[in-house]
């Protein structure tokens, strides 16, 4: 692995946030500028293709990044601000092998992201 893989790996896995290709080369050309555009992208797609890095889509026009992990967790995403919070529920993990069992499926895998407004912020984003 490169360096400026290296630096990649690193910045993905400090994340906290589900960074884009475009935020993941701020940081990295914060470290270190040489890094280009192209390398992120090749990288992101290798650390894809290889199962260390999943894709997310939030419907905000942009691919986001988290690490793999066997850690489940869903997602929260506010449509006003774009923060997503990650979270884990144990009924809704019971709920959905429960309708697939129903349905006569064995749940293998699933993804759930739940798109909200804060209770009380208007449409406009105002309070």
């Amino acid at each position: 692995m490169t360096e400026q893989r290296r630096i990649i790996a690193a910045i993905l896995s400090e994340a906290t946030d589900h960074p884009d290709v475009e935020e993941l080369y701020r940081r990295a050309s914060e470290v270190d500028p040489k890094i280009s555009i192209a390398t992120v992208y090749r990288t992101v797609r290798m650390f894809e293709e290889a199962g260390i890095l999943e894709r997310l889509d939030f419907r905000d026009g942009r691919a986001r990044y988290e690490q793999a992990t066997d850690d489940h967790h869903d997602h929260l995403i506010d449509i006003d601000t774009g923060e997503v919070i990650e979270f884990h529920n144990e009924e809704i993990e019971i709920l959905q092998r429960r309708i697939a069992e129903e349905l006569g499926y064995e749940l293998i895998d699933h993804r759930l992201d739940l798109y909200c407004r804060k209770i009380g912020r208007s449409k406009a984003g105002g309070r």
